[in-house]
Order: C-alpha cells, then sequence, then structure tokens
C-alpha cells in the first residue's frame, strides 16, 4: 500500500517534479522550505508546507515530517539525498526513507570505499590513490583527477596535469569537499584522456530483485558540472550496453541496494574500455531522459518500491524506444567565465509540458522540469540549475532539434541564463556527430560563447526604439519624437549593457515612422505591439521580442536569449567598472556572493596574477587576481562577508604611483 503523505526534503525544480508524481497517485505532499523560500514554487504547488532553518538540518526535517503525519521521506538529489545520517534518523523517527539503506548510502557515498567494494565484485575501476592511508601529495601519475571522497556532481574536482600544480588544488580540492560535503577527504585517480562519461540507471527492490534501464551519456560537461545529457548513448553497441549494465548490476548487489540509483563509468571514447567511476544512492539530475526513453516514472517506482512492492517488470520487459536529451538551463553569465547570476524572474516562458512519460505516438515530445515562477528571486545561496529542458523524438537528430526550437522559446527575463550557450553547444557539428568526450565543450568554448557578450546591433536598435517610444516621465514636452521646425533631431540613446555603454541615435516616432542610426547608416524602423511583446521592424525585416521594463532598466528576450539595458543619463560613466583586472588597480568582484578566503592584506606587495581573494557563490569558488603589480592600499573584503557583484575588494596601487591612492568613493562589498 502507498504512502498517503510523503514529505518532500528539498527544493527548486526536483520537489516541484516530484509533487508532480505524488499528486498523479492521489498522495499528499509536504514541503520544507528556508525563510527565504517561503514563497518558492516548490511551497505553492505541495498540499502543506513547514518551514526549516536550513534544508541540511536533520532533526527540523524529521520534525516537520512527524508534525506533518506524513509517512515517507523524499530526499530528492542533492542536499541529506545520500547522507546515512539522515536515513539512520528517518528510520529511527518511525519514517520511510524513500532510498536505499544507510548501509548502501555509507558504503557507496564514500568514494574510496565504493571503488573497494565493486572491485571486489569484479568490476574494473580506475587506479588511484586515497585517503587516509595514502600520501596524496606523493602521487606522480599525471594528469589526474582529484576528487572529494564524499562528495558528487563535480563539486570540488581538480583536473591537475603536473607536480607543481598539486599542492594548490589539493587545498583547492580539500576546502571545498568541507564546505559541500562536510569531510575534506580526498581521492586522486588517473585521469583518462577525451573520456566519455556514461552512467548505467539501476532499480532494486527489497525482494532481490535488481534490473538496470540502460544508459546515459553524461559527455557534454564544463567544470566536470554535466550540462547536456541524452539516452542512449551514441557510443555503445547492444553488447558494450549489456555489459555494462550488467556491471552496474552487479555493483548494486554488492551493497545491498534498494530504489533507484546511477552507476557511473569512465569509458575511453579510443578502445571502449569502462571503468567504474563511482555510484549515485539517489535519483539524478539526468533522469527524465532515461523516463522518456523507457516510459517509466522512476519517482513512482521509488515509492513503490519504498513502500515494499515489487518491480513490476523483469530486466527482459526493459525496452528503449527512440532517443532524449535534456538540458540544464543554469542562472549564469557565459560571456564572463560562467559566473553564477542571479535577480527577480521578471518574464518567464517556459515550452512543452511536465509529464514524466510514457511517450505515445510517434512525435517529438517536449518536457520542462522546473522550479521557477514569475516574481520569484534567484539568489546565490544555492545551486544554479533553474530548470531542465527535454525532448524526445524517434531518433537522435529529430530529438536534438526538438530540443533547440524548445530552448528558443525558453525565456527567463530578470535572470541572465546559458540558453543561447546551450543552443549553440547542441548545433555544434561535433555534438551532432555524437563524438563526445568530457574535454569537448572547453575545447569549443569560443566557437560558442561570443567574445565579449555585446548585443547584436539589431537588439540594440530595438532597445533604443523601446526607450524612444516610451514616454520618459510625466512632462507632456519630454516627447522624444525630436520634432523641430525643418525636419526631426536625432535622439541619442545611451544604453547600458553587461558589455558596456552604447549610444543608439533615433529620430521620430517608432509606432508610426522612425529612423536609427548604425554603423553609419540611417534605416527605417517601427515599433508596434505584439501580444504580450513587441514586434521590431529595422530595415523592412521583423524581430518579435518579449520585453519587460522597470524604470530605467530594459529586458528584451528573444530565441531563447535575454539582454539588459539600463539608461545612462548626461553625466553617468562612460562605462561601468568592470571586474579584477581594471587598469585603474581596483579589484571587484566578478559574482555576487560571499567571501570566502582573503590571501593578502594591506601594505603587501603582490604581483600581477597574484591570487587576492576567494569569492564563494552557489558552491563555485572564483579566485580574483591582482590585475597588476604594486602595493595593496585598501582591502575591504573579508572573509564570510556578503558581496554584491562589482563590489570592490581590494586596490592595488601600481608599482610607481602614488602611494596614497585612494579607493573609489562611498565603493564598499
Amino acid at each position: 500500500m502507498l504512502f498517503d503523505r510523503v514529505l518532500i526534503a528539498n527544493r527548486g525544480e526536483i520537489a516541484v517534479r516530484i509533487a508532480r508524481t505524488l499528486r498523479a497517485l492521489g498522495v499528499e505532499s509536504v514541503a520544507v522550505h528556508t525563510p527565504s523560500d517561503a514563497g518558492a514554487r516548490h511551497v505553492r504547488e505541495a498540499d502543506l508546507a513547514v518551514e526549516v532553518p536550513g534544508y541540511l538540518d536533520i532533526e527540523a526535517v524529521v520534525a516537520a515530517a512527524l508534525a506533518t503525519g506524513a509517512r515517507a521521506v523524499h530526499p530528492g538529489y542533492g542536499f541529506l539525498a545520500e547522507n546515512g545520517a539522515f536515513a539512520r534518523r528517518c528510520a529511527e523517527a518511525g519514517l520511510v526513507f524513500v532510498g536505499p539503506p544507510a548501509a548502501a548510502i555509507d558504503a557507496m557515498g564514500d568514494k574510496i570505499r565504493a571503488k573497494a567494494t565493486v572491485s571486489a565484485a569484479g568490476v574494473p575501476v580506475v587506479p588511484g590513490a586515497a585517503e587516509p592511508g595514502d600520501a596524496l601529495e606523493e602521487w606522480r601519475d599525471f594528469p589526474a583527477l582529484i576528487k572529494p571522497s564524499a562528495g558528487g556532481g563535480g563539486k570540488g574536482m581538480v583536473l591537475v596535469r603536473s607536480a607543481a600544480e598539486l599542492p594548490d588544488a589539493l587545498e583547492s580540492a580539500r576546502r571545498t569537499a568541507r564546505a559541500a560535503f562536510g569531510d575534506g577527504t580526498l581521492l586522486i585517480e588517473r585521469y583518462v584522456e577525451r573520456p566519455r562519461h556514461i552512467e548505467i540507471q539501476v532499480l532494486a527492490d527489497t525482494h532481490g530483485d535488481v534490473v538496470h534501464l540502460g544508459e546515459r551519456e553524461c559527455s557534454l560537461q564544463r567544470r566536470h558540472q554535466k550540462i547536456v545529457e541524452e539516452a542512449p548513448s551514441p557510443f555503445l553497441t547492444g553488447e558494450t550496453r549489456a555489459a555494462m549494465g550488467a556491471a552496474a548490476v552487479e555493483a548494486a548487489r554488492a551493497v545491498g541496494y534498494v530504489g533507484a540509483g546511477t552507476v557511473e563509468f569512465i569509458v575511453d571514447g579510443t578502445t571502449g574500455a569502462y571503468h567504474f567511476m563511482e555510484m549515485n544512492t539517489r535519483l539524478q539530475v539526468e533522469h527524465p531522459v532515461t523516463e522518456l526513453v523507457t516510459g517509466l516514472d522512476l519517482v513512482e517506482l521509488q515509492l513503490r518500491v519504498a513502500a515494499g512492492e515489487r518491480l513490476p517488470f523483469a530486466q527482459d520487459d526493459v525496452r528503449l524506444d527512440g532517443h532524449a536529451v535534456e538540458a540544464r538551463v543554469y542562472a549564469e553569465d557565459p560571456a564572463r567565465g560562467f559566473l553564477p547570476t542571479g535577480g527577480r524572474v521578471l518574464l518567464l516562458r517556459e515550452p512543452g509540458g511536465a509529464a514524466p512519460g510514457p511517450v505515445a505516438g510517434g512525435g517529438a515530445v517536449v518536457r520542462v522540469d522546473s522550479g521557477l515562477a514569475e516574481g520569484g528571486v534567484v539568489g546565490s545561496e544555492f545551486d544554479p540549475m533553474l530548470s531542465k529542458v527535454i525532448a524526445w523524438a524517434p531518433d537522435r537528430a529529430s530529438a536534438l532539434r526538438t530540443l533547440d526550437r524548445a530552448l528558443s522559446r525558453t525565456a527567463v527575463l530578470g535572470v541572465v541564463t546559458n540558453v543561447p550557450f546551450l543552443r549553440a553547444l547542441i548545433a555544434h557539428p561535433a555534438v551532432e556527430a555524437g563524438e563526445l568526450d568530457t574535454g569537448l565543450v572547453e575545447r569549443v568554448l569560443p566557437e560558442l560563447v561570443p567574445a565579449d557578450g555585446t548585443p547584436p546591433d539589431d537588439v540594440l536598435a530595438a532597445a533604443a526604439l523601446v526607450f524612444h517610444a516610451m514616454p520618459q516621465g510625466d512632462d507632456p514636452w519630454e516627447v522624444t519624437d525630436g520634432w523641430r521646425v525643418g525636419e526631426c533631431a536625432w535622439t541619442t540613446w545611451r544604453l547600458e549593457s553587461r558589455a558596456g555603454v552604447h549610444a543608439v541615435p533615433v529620430r521620430g516616432l517608432p509606432e508610426e515612422s522612425a529612423e536609427v542610426r548604425l554603423g553609419g547608416q540611417s534605416l527605417p524602423a517601427r515599433v508596434r505591439r505584439d501580444g504580450s511583446g513587441l514586434a521590431v521592424t529595422l530595415a523592412g525585416r521583423t524581430e518579435h521580442y518579449l520585453c519587460v521594463r522597470r524604470g530605467d532598466t530594459l529586458w528584451l528576450g528573444r530565441d531563447g536569449a535575454a539582454w539588459s539595458f539600463t539608461r545612462h543619463l548626461i553625466g553617468d560613466p562612460g562605462d561601468r567598472a568592470r571586474a579584477a583586472g581594471a587598469g585603474d588597480g581596483v579589484v571587484r568582484s566578478p559574482m555576487p556572493g560571499t567571501v570566502l578566503v582573503v590571501k593578502t592584506q594591506p601594505g603587501e606587495r603582490v604581483s600581477e596574477g597574484q591570487p587576492l581573494v576567494i569569492v564563494e557563490a552557489m558552491k563555485m569558488e572564483h579566485t580574483v587576481t591582482a590585475p597588476c603589480d604594486g602595493v595593496i592600499a585598501d582591502l575591504p573584503a573579508q572573509a564570510g562577508r556578503p558581496v554584491d557583484m562589482d563590489a570592490v575588494l581590494a586596490v592595488v596601487t601600481p608599482e610607481g604611483a602614488a602611494a596614497s591612492r585612494a579607493t573609489p568613493d562611498g565603493v564598499r562589498p
């Protein structure tokens, strides 16, 4: 018998997705939330909600379940999902943990122990060394990959190519591991050049049945974080799929696994040799692609297994139909090195539906798993993933085309996202050909990201026209049609984007007949309302935009991309001070976040490129360096203090400059 009420110990898109299946099964859902998440979408879509101090507070989460009468707890992924102590505490409180036994979590959650366990079961593993028994500082087989033993999701993983890089890499990985997982234990492994990352989805019940549901290819990564995943892999043969699936099943049996889990392998893209990497004892972010090609709801199966039911099918019953591809939408700015962003969601458009499966009818399907809602705030407290856009089609090429169309209809105005980057990535020839490896994205990055993020000329023209068409105040004489005796005058709009300030001259009435001057040419232009957006015609060509204006800031969206512009008045600075590297020696935060480490002090002599401050946002570290040789004249940054984007972290007086150089007035983190 299924549970009548389940608490979801998570937030964001996965909490919304779990609640969707609970609702379909007639099971009530209980959400937990921190004070800042009180208005979040996952709270609004649950039947009940309880405030907790934090998502990692085991006692508070268990108390919330007991207080609301929940019989089971679903941890989703991240947070407490792979915490053996949480699973044990649930059992002590009489709650069913929707996941594997605590012993299996402990065995597979520790990468060092996991490798030993599966190796004993005959599963091939990657050669490496591990703490506490091995001195990682003595490792000399490069390139190598450092990993937190207790970690997952790519956090804390560092690629090291020489012995000289090793000490700093170990320090950084250990610091991230402690912050993200509460455990600084590390391991190091031989790094396979141009590997493919392929994982096998397994399911096991309490009756001894264990099956696999095929594989997912997760080779498209950046900094060890998955970006695009697909099922099945375009690389595996049926024979290799069967062998890897059997190995994954044995790995699950070796620890008495129960529920849904994923066994991850590193696969040599040349030889096809595969090695166990780790097992994730939870639902994976990329589980929707498996659901779409198998027609199964993995969350429903998790709940049924947790309730003691037997798996309703055997291995021979599993069929993979068609192809599915998923793209992760992140709050990050590709033009600024993928640094985390944030802000209020002013306008939201998401394509497709939200059903987990099955697929029927043979046509293309688009699914969106999202935790976003208009009016919600994206902050720097949590992981920057906002949603997932998933496409299914009968074949891989059609699935990629369907995903691209879906991304082109995705709009999040108010928050900079990676959607244009995702579209460029899935259209790259290597991706279309299925020639993937975990280093591909980094190698082709210059082809995927604009050099400076400057908006296209037609977008700049559209922004200027919108400002020109909208009233600027209550004064009736502030009409911007440029009328005067003889001919219309030009009004030059100075618009600031994240790439700098742009001057765009406009004259006339945009809703009737106007002109825009671009590149020395005067082009006829017109703006008209188009449903919830605007249609902008420039030199006879019409583009459709979503549009939101808040005071002097304008957001435009088109084809999955979004741009923001701020109106500059006479006397405003010509360029906003940029991040670290400014020629005036002022070092600014490249993203909103928290100062993690300050590596210098006032009066210290520093060299160009020397690390000064480490800023963290959404569990991502960014090292800010000295823009020039000189002396630290001022150091507003303090460890543990929050900072805004472009806040001053330090001021370096360049060599030869006056030591009395001042910090910009009134600018502090």
